[in-house]
């Protein structure tokens, strides 16, 4: 069936008003991982001179990316993929603690290439601090098209306007659901599973914290759902796995679900559990 003319020029009218006509997400992919493999994995030229020329291209890229979503103002987007450079050396910084958390507190794993070239986690983690940093200078639209390729690719969801600190460490990452206006201090642990999210989602809301505060050396663990903008957890506290909290937690406490293991004896099921599957 033939999509009718009108339909067709209504289509990219839209198009061209949202923007999206002119965005090329595979050029955003090759500019994350692209950035990713100069930071963090050996290259076959190491030299000073193709290192900058790797870093130049890459700012053109970035160059182009914003100016595709700037409403095509060159000032602005090379300002801020300026900008966005002037940052990267302390979010390397950053990179290399929360590897260097990964490598101290996990068993699975003997060596800093091994995170780097493997961990799902780790990945999520750079993904999250670039475009955290791209957030913060109020590039539209882009940080969140880089944070979901990270959702794609990883299964972790970190909005870009969450605030994370220092020796992140994620472990596993399946799952993990992190909100707009989360704020996780330092020497954080989550597992796979996790969802920092809102009691709400009204959009009147929108301006408001509406996701929790986790704050230094907490561990969440699998599966557990923490709620709500006014709920806080505090230092030094273990969240166990498959929790639903919703109220603050104070500091060093534990939080966990209540299990029972009770033993069969030899005498007959009760007639309400003899049944065939």
């Amino acid at each position: 069936m033939k999509v009718s003319d009108h339909l067709v020029q209504k289509i990219l009218a839209r198009k061209k008003l949202n923007g999206d006509l002119f965005f090329d997400k595979a050029k955003m992919e090759v500019f994350v991982t692209g950035l990713y493999h100069l930071l963090f994995l050996p290259q076959q030229i190491n030299t000073e001179e193709q290192m900058q020329k790797d870093f130049d291209g890459l700012k053109k890229a970035l160059f182009e990316l914003i100016l595709n979503i700037s409403d095509h103002d060159k000032n602005l987007a090379q300002k801020e993929a300026d900008n966005f450079f002037l940052a990267l050396p302390d979010i390397f910084n950053s990179l290399v603690l929360d590897a260097e958390s990964i490598l101290e507190f996990d068993p699975a794993t003997e060596s800093l290439a091994e995170i780097l070239l493997s961990y799902p986690g780790f990945f999520a983690t750079y993904v999250y601090r670039i475009s955290h940093q791209l957030w913060i200078q109020q590039v539209k639209v882009l940080p969140r098209v880089i944070s979901e390729y990270a959702h794609s690719r990883t299964g972790v969801d970190i909005h870009p306007g969450a605030e994370i600190g220092s020796h992140f460490f994620i472990d596993h990452g399946t799952g993990i659901v992190i909100g707009e206006t989360a704020v996780i201090g330092h020497h954080v642990k989550v597992y796979q599973g996790v969802t920092l999210g809102a009691l709400s989602v009204a959009k009147e809301l929108a301006n408001q914290k509406r996701h929790p505060s986790i704050e230094d050396h907490v561990i969440i663990y699998s599966g557990a759902t923490i709620l709500g903008g006014n709920t806080t957890i505090g230092k030094d506290s273990i969240i166990g796995g498959n929790v639903w909290i919703t109220q603050n937690v104070p500091a060093n406490s534990l939080v966990y679900n209540k299990s029972e293991i009770k033993i069969k004896d030899n005498g007959p099921l009760p007639e309400s559990l003899t049944f065939v599957i």
